[in-house]
Protein backbone atom coordinates (compact mmCIF):
# COMPACT_ATOMS: atom_id res chain seq x y z
CA UNK A 1 0.00 0.00 0.00
CA UNK A 2 1.02 3.60 -0.65
CA UNK A 3 0.09 6.38 1.74
CA UNK A 4 -0.68 9.57 -0.13
CA UNK A 5 -0.21 12.26 2.47
CA UNK A 6 -1.49 15.82 2.30
CA UNK A 7 -0.54 18.51 4.81
CA UNK A 8 -2.95 21.42 4.42
CA UNK A 9 -3.62 24.86 5.80
CA UNK A 10 -6.59 26.93 4.55
CA UNK A 11 -6.71 25.26 1.13
CA UNK A 12 -10.29 23.99 1.17
CA UNK A 13 -10.90 25.59 -2.23
CA UNK A 14 -8.07 23.57 -3.81
CA UNK A 15 -8.48 20.16 -2.18
CA UNK A 16 -11.29 19.00 -4.54
CA UNK A 17 -9.04 18.92 -7.57
CA UNK A 18 -6.35 16.93 -5.71
CA UNK A 19 -9.08 14.56 -4.57
CA UNK A 20 -10.35 14.14 -8.12
CA UNK A 21 -6.83 13.35 -9.35
CA UNK A 22 -6.62 10.60 -6.74
CA UNK A 23 -9.93 9.20 -7.96
CA UNK A 24 -8.38 8.89 -11.43
CA UNK A 25 -5.40 6.78 -10.33
CA UNK A 26 -4.81 3.57 -12.27
CA UNK A 27 -3.23 2.06 -9.14
CA UNK A 28 -5.78 1.63 -6.37
CA UNK A 29 -3.94 0.15 -3.37
CA UNK A 30 -3.48 3.40 -1.50
CA UNK A 31 -4.87 5.48 1.33
CA UNK A 32 -5.20 9.25 1.61
CA UNK A 33 -4.09 10.74 4.92
CA UNK A 34 -4.72 14.44 5.52
CA UNK A 35 -3.29 16.45 8.39
CA UNK A 36 -5.03 19.80 8.73
CA UNK A 37 -2.54 22.22 10.27
CA UNK A 38 -5.07 24.46 12.00
CA UNK A 39 -7.22 25.57 9.05
CA UNK A 40 -10.01 28.07 9.65
CA UNK A 41 -11.65 27.97 6.20
CA UNK A 42 -13.99 24.99 6.49
CA UNK A 43 -11.44 22.35 5.49
CA UNK A 44 -12.71 20.04 8.23
CA UNK A 45 -16.20 20.07 6.74
CA UNK A 46 -14.94 18.64 3.46
CA UNK A 47 -14.29 15.31 5.14
CA UNK A 48 -17.71 14.80 6.69
CA UNK A 49 -20.65 12.98 5.18
CA UNK A 50 -23.50 14.96 3.65
CA UNK A 51 -25.90 12.22 4.67
CA UNK A 52 -26.47 10.94 1.14
CA UNK A 53 -23.61 8.47 0.92
CA UNK A 54 -20.98 10.94 -0.18
CA UNK A 55 -18.48 13.05 1.69
CA UNK A 56 -18.82 16.76 1.05
CA UNK A 57 -15.46 16.87 -0.74
CA UNK A 58 -16.81 14.40 -3.29
CA UNK A 59 -19.83 16.58 -4.02
CA UNK A 60 -17.66 19.64 -4.55
CA UNK A 61 -15.41 17.69 -6.93
CA UNK A 62 -18.41 16.27 -8.79
CA UNK A 63 -19.96 19.68 -9.41
CA UNK A 64 -16.77 21.56 -10.16
CA UNK A 65 -15.07 21.18 -13.52
CA UNK A 66 -13.07 24.41 -13.64
CA UNK A 67 -10.98 24.79 -10.50
CA UNK A 68 -9.20 27.89 -11.72
CA UNK A 69 -12.10 30.04 -10.55
CA UNK A 70 -11.91 28.80 -6.98
CA UNK A 71 -9.61 31.52 -5.72
CA UNK A 72 -11.43 32.19 -2.48
CA UNK A 73 -13.65 30.29 -0.07
CA UNK A 74 -16.90 32.21 -0.48
CA UNK A 75 -18.69 29.60 -2.59
CA UNK A 76 -17.32 26.82 -0.44
CA UNK A 77 -18.53 28.51 2.74
CA UNK A 78 -21.98 28.97 1.22
CA UNK A 79 -22.12 25.28 0.36
CA UNK A 80 -20.98 24.29 3.83
CA UNK A 81 -23.77 26.38 5.36
CA UNK A 82 -26.33 24.41 3.35
CA UNK A 83 -24.93 21.10 4.53
CA UNK A 84 -26.30 20.20 7.94
CA UNK A 85 -25.88 16.46 8.27
CA UNK A 86 -22.26 15.63 9.12
CA UNK A 87 -22.45 12.05 10.31
CA UNK A 88 -18.86 10.96 9.75
CA UNK A 89 -16.58 9.68 7.05
CA UNK A 90 -17.92 7.47 4.28
CA UNK A 91 -16.25 5.88 1.31
CA UNK A 92 -15.49 7.98 -1.72
CA UNK A 93 -17.44 6.34 -4.52
CA UNK A 94 -18.03 9.82 -5.65
CA UNK A 95 -17.65 10.90 -9.24
CA UNK A 96 -20.26 8.71 -10.90
CA UNK A 97 -21.99 11.83 -12.14
CA UNK A 98 -18.89 12.93 -14.05
CA UNK A 99 -19.20 11.70 -17.63
CA UNK A 100 -15.43 11.49 -18.00
CA UNK A 101 -15.13 8.81 -15.32
CA UNK A 102 -17.30 5.71 -15.36
CA UNK A 103 -18.54 4.57 -11.95
CA UNK A 104 -16.79 1.21 -12.19
CA UNK A 105 -13.47 2.99 -12.77
CA UNK A 106 -13.58 4.99 -9.56
CA UNK A 107 -11.25 3.58 -6.90
CA UNK A 108 -12.52 3.29 -3.35
CA UNK A 109 -9.66 4.25 -1.07
CA UNK A 110 -9.59 5.01 2.65
CA UNK A 111 -9.57 8.68 3.62
CA UNK A 112 -8.28 9.57 7.09
CA UNK A 113 -8.39 13.16 8.30
CA UNK A 114 -6.56 14.57 11.33
CA UNK A 115 -6.65 18.07 12.76
CA UNK A 116 -3.93 19.67 14.83
CA UNK A 117 -3.02 23.17 15.98
CA UNK A 118 -0.99 25.18 13.49
CA UNK A 119 2.66 24.21 13.80
CA UNK A 120 4.04 24.10 10.27
CA UNK A 121 4.27 21.61 7.44
CA UNK A 122 7.13 19.65 9.02
CA UNK A 123 5.04 18.89 12.13
CA UNK A 124 2.15 17.85 9.91
CA UNK A 125 4.46 15.45 8.03
CA UNK A 126 5.69 13.95 11.30
CA UNK A 127 2.07 13.33 12.33
CA UNK A 128 1.24 11.86 8.94
CA UNK A 129 4.18 9.44 9.13
CA UNK A 130 2.97 8.25 12.53
CA UNK A 131 -0.53 7.63 11.18
CA UNK A 132 0.51 6.11 7.83
CA UNK A 133 -0.31 2.49 7.05
CA UNK A 134 1.40 2.37 3.66
CA UNK A 135 4.85 1.01 2.92
CA UNK A 136 5.58 4.12 0.85
CA UNK A 137 4.87 7.75 1.79
CA UNK A 138 3.95 10.09 -1.08
CA UNK A 139 3.60 13.75 -0.04
CA UNK A 140 0.98 15.50 -2.19
CA UNK A 141 0.52 19.14 -1.25
CA UNK A 142 -3.02 20.48 -1.21
CA UNK A 143 -2.47 22.81 -4.17
CA UNK A 144 -1.04 20.15 -6.49
CA UNK A 145 -2.30 17.08 -8.39
CA UNK A 146 -1.16 13.64 -9.54
CA UNK A 147 -1.29 12.45 -13.16
CA UNK A 148 -3.45 9.31 -13.50
CA UNK A 149 -0.54 6.84 -13.69
CA UNK A 150 1.54 8.42 -10.91
CA UNK A 151 1.01 5.82 -8.20
CA UNK A 152 1.21 2.94 -10.70
CA UNK A 153 4.59 4.25 -11.88
CA UNK A 154 5.82 4.62 -8.29
CA UNK A 155 4.74 1.07 -7.44
CA UNK A 156 6.44 -0.37 -10.53
CA UNK A 157 9.70 1.47 -9.90
CA UNK A 158 9.71 0.56 -6.21
CA UNK A 159 9.11 -3.10 -7.02
CA UNK A 160 12.54 -3.20 -8.67
CA UNK A 161 14.39 -2.10 -5.52
CA UNK A 162 12.00 -3.17 -2.76
CA UNK A 163 14.22 -5.99 -1.49
CA UNK A 164 17.32 -3.77 -1.33
CA UNK A 165 17.27 -1.97 2.01
CA UNK A 166 19.99 0.45 0.87
CA UNK A 167 17.24 2.31 -1.00
CA UNK A 168 15.10 4.82 0.91
CA UNK A 169 12.56 4.90 -1.91
CA UNK A 170 12.12 6.28 -5.41
CA UNK A 171 12.00 9.71 -7.03
CA UNK A 172 10.30 10.98 -10.20
CA UNK A 173 9.85 14.31 -11.97
CA UNK A 174 7.59 17.29 -11.29
CA UNK A 175 5.98 19.35 -14.01
CA UNK A 176 3.74 22.39 -14.09
CA UNK A 177 0.08 22.24 -15.01
CA UNK A 178 0.90 23.59 -18.47
CA UNK A 179 3.35 20.78 -19.21
CA UNK A 180 6.80 22.16 -18.39
CA UNK A 181 9.26 19.90 -16.55
CA UNK A 182 10.49 21.62 -13.39
CA UNK A 183 14.26 21.84 -13.18
CA UNK A 184 16.85 20.12 -15.32
CA UNK A 185 15.43 16.61 -15.44
CA UNK A 186 17.73 13.59 -15.44
CA UNK A 187 20.54 12.73 -17.84
CA UNK A 188 19.62 9.01 -17.72
CA UNK A 189 16.36 7.07 -17.55
CA UNK A 190 17.33 5.56 -14.19
CA UNK A 191 19.91 6.70 -11.62
CA UNK A 192 20.57 4.86 -8.35
CA UNK A 193 22.32 7.32 -6.06
CA UNK A 194 21.83 9.41 -2.94
CA UNK A 195 20.13 12.76 -3.26
CA UNK A 196 23.38 14.47 -2.23
CA UNK A 197 25.17 12.87 -5.18
CA UNK A 198 22.36 13.60 -7.63
CA UNK A 199 21.95 17.22 -6.57
CA UNK A 200 25.48 18.31 -5.86
CA UNK A 201 27.66 16.09 -8.05
CA UNK A 202 25.43 15.37 -11.04
CA UNK A 203 24.03 18.91 -10.91
CA UNK A 204 20.35 17.97 -11.15
CA UNK A 205 18.32 21.09 -10.36
CA UNK A 206 14.72 21.86 -9.49
CA UNK A 207 12.00 20.30 -7.40
CA UNK A 208 11.43 16.57 -7.78
CA UNK A 209 9.03 14.17 -6.09
CA UNK A 210 10.70 11.89 -3.57
CA UNK A 211 8.61 8.97 -2.35
CA UNK A 212 10.17 7.41 0.74
CA UNK A 213 9.67 4.19 2.61
CA UNK A 214 7.57 5.08 5.63
CA UNK A 215 10.02 3.31 7.96
CA UNK A 216 12.81 5.61 6.74
CA UNK A 217 10.79 8.71 7.59
CA UNK A 218 10.12 7.22 11.01
CA UNK A 219 13.87 6.79 11.39
CA UNK A 220 14.49 10.39 10.32
CA UNK A 221 11.71 12.64 11.71
CA UNK A 222 11.77 16.40 11.23
CA UNK A 223 13.15 18.25 14.27
CA UNK A 224 10.38 20.15 16.01
CA UNK A 225 11.88 23.33 17.45
CA UNK A 226 9.85 25.40 19.86
CA UNK A 227 8.63 28.69 18.41
CA UNK A 228 9.50 27.75 14.83
CA UNK A 229 6.92 26.79 12.21
CA UNK A 230 9.22 25.98 9.32
CA UNK A 231 11.91 23.40 8.70
CA UNK A 232 13.57 23.00 5.28
CA UNK A 233 12.76 19.63 3.75
CA UNK A 234 16.33 19.68 2.44
CA UNK A 235 17.55 19.17 6.02
CA UNK A 236 15.80 15.83 6.27
CA UNK A 237 16.42 14.68 2.70
CA UNK A 238 20.15 15.35 3.20
CA UNK A 239 20.22 13.37 6.43
CA UNK A 240 18.52 10.45 4.74
CA UNK A 241 21.07 10.67 1.91
CA UNK A 242 23.94 10.04 4.32
CA UNK A 243 22.60 6.50 4.80
CA UNK A 244 20.34 5.68 1.84
CA UNK A 245 20.07 6.18 -1.91
CA UNK A 246 17.01 6.63 -4.13
CA UNK A 247 16.04 5.21 -7.49
CA UNK A 248 15.57 8.26 -9.71
CA UNK A 249 13.57 7.86 -12.92
CA UNK A 250 12.77 10.16 -15.83
CA UNK A 251 8.97 10.05 -15.59
CA UNK A 252 6.52 12.67 -14.36
CA UNK A 253 4.59 11.65 -11.26
CA UNK A 254 3.56 15.04 -9.86
CA UNK A 255 1.83 18.21 -11.12
CA UNK A 256 2.76 21.46 -9.38
CA UNK A 257 1.06 24.82 -9.08
CA UNK A 258 2.95 27.30 -6.92
CA UNK A 259 0.63 29.60 -4.94
CA UNK A 260 1.29 33.29 -4.34
CA UNK A 261 0.85 32.74 -0.60
CA UNK A 262 2.59 29.38 -0.42
CA UNK A 263 5.77 28.34 1.39
CA UNK A 264 7.80 28.40 -1.83
CA UNK A 265 6.94 32.04 -2.54
CA UNK A 266 7.92 33.14 0.97
CA UNK A 267 10.88 30.83 1.54
CA UNK A 268 13.34 33.54 2.63
CA UNK A 269 10.89 34.95 5.18
CA UNK A 270 10.18 31.44 6.47
CA UNK A 271 13.88 30.76 6.98
CA UNK A 272 14.42 34.09 8.74
CA UNK A 273 11.53 33.31 11.09
CA UNK A 274 12.91 29.83 11.84
CA UNK A 275 16.63 30.49 12.37
CA UNK A 276 17.52 27.33 14.29
CA UNK A 277 16.21 24.99 11.59
CA UNK A 278 17.79 27.14 8.87
CA UNK A 279 21.18 27.31 10.61
CA UNK A 280 21.03 23.59 11.28
CA UNK A 281 20.43 22.86 7.59
CA UNK A 282 23.37 24.90 6.35
CA UNK A 283 25.75 23.96 9.18
CA UNK A 284 25.26 20.29 8.31
CA UNK A 285 25.79 20.97 4.60
CA UNK A 286 29.29 22.29 5.32
CA UNK A 287 30.17 18.82 6.64
CA UNK A 288 28.86 16.70 3.75
CA UNK A 289 30.91 15.20 0.93
CA UNK A 290 29.78 17.74 -1.64
CA UNK A 291 31.73 20.12 -3.92
CA UNK A 292 33.61 22.85 -2.04
CA UNK A 293 31.69 25.65 -3.75
CA UNK A 294 28.46 24.20 -2.36
CA UNK A 295 29.96 24.21 1.12
CA UNK A 296 30.92 27.86 0.65
CA UNK A 297 27.35 28.72 -0.34
CA UNK A 298 26.05 26.80 2.68
CA UNK A 299 28.41 28.68 5.02
CA UNK A 300 27.28 32.03 3.64
CA UNK A 301 23.63 31.02 4.05
CA UNK A 302 24.34 29.86 7.59
CA UNK A 303 25.41 33.40 8.48
CA UNK A 304 22.62 34.86 6.36
CA UNK A 305 20.02 33.24 8.62
CA UNK A 306 22.14 33.32 11.77
CA UNK A 307 20.46 34.74 14.85
CA UNK A 308 22.35 35.69 18.05
CA UNK A 309 20.05 33.87 20.47
CA UNK A 310 18.58 30.71 18.88
CA UNK A 311 19.09 27.50 20.81
CA UNK A 312 18.08 23.89 20.62
CA UNK A 313 16.33 22.23 23.60
CA UNK A 314 19.76 21.21 24.94
CA UNK A 315 20.83 24.83 24.96
CA UNK A 316 23.20 24.68 21.99
CA UNK A 317 22.84 26.56 18.73
CA UNK A 318 23.79 24.89 15.44
CA UNK A 319 27.40 25.81 14.76
CA UNK A 320 29.86 25.73 11.88
CA UNK A 321 33.58 25.04 12.22
CA UNK A 322 35.77 28.03 13.03
CA UNK A 323 37.23 28.20 9.52
CA UNK A 324 33.83 29.16 8.14
CA UNK A 325 33.75 32.40 10.13
CA UNK A 326 35.32 34.21 7.16
CA UNK A 327 31.91 33.86 5.43
CA UNK A 328 30.09 35.81 8.15
CA UNK A 329 30.42 39.30 6.55
CA UNK A 330 28.99 38.05 3.26
CA UNK A 331 26.13 36.27 5.03
CA UNK A 332 25.28 39.29 7.17
CA UNK A 333 25.23 41.53 4.10
CA UNK A 334 22.65 39.19 2.58
CA UNK A 335 20.74 39.22 5.87
CA UNK A 336 20.54 43.02 5.82
CA UNK A 337 19.40 42.94 2.20
CA UNK A 338 16.68 40.40 3.07
CA UNK A 339 15.39 42.55 5.92
CA UNK A 340 15.45 45.67 3.76
CA UNK A 341 13.35 43.97 1.09
CA UNK A 342 10.87 42.77 3.73
CA UNK A 343 10.40 46.30 5.07
CA UNK A 344 9.60 47.66 1.62
CA UNK A 345 6.91 45.06 0.88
Amino acid sequence: MITVFTPTYNRAHLLPRLYESLCRQTFTDFEWVIVDDGSTDGTKDLFHSTGNGKCFLAEIAEKTTDYTGLTDNKSLAESVEKTTDYTGLTDNKSLAGNTEIAENQIPIFPIRYFYQENGGKHRAINRGVKEAKGELFFIADSDDMLPPNALETVAEMFDGIKADKSFAGVCGLDRTFDGNIIGSGLSKDVIDESSLAVRFKRGVMGDMKEVFRTVVLKEFPFPEIGGERFCPEMLLWNRIATKYKLRYFNKVIYLVEYQDNGISSGITKARINSPVASMMTYAEMTQYDIPFIQKVKAAINYWRFWCPTPALPNGEAPRVKWWWYWAKPLGRMMHLKDNGERKHK
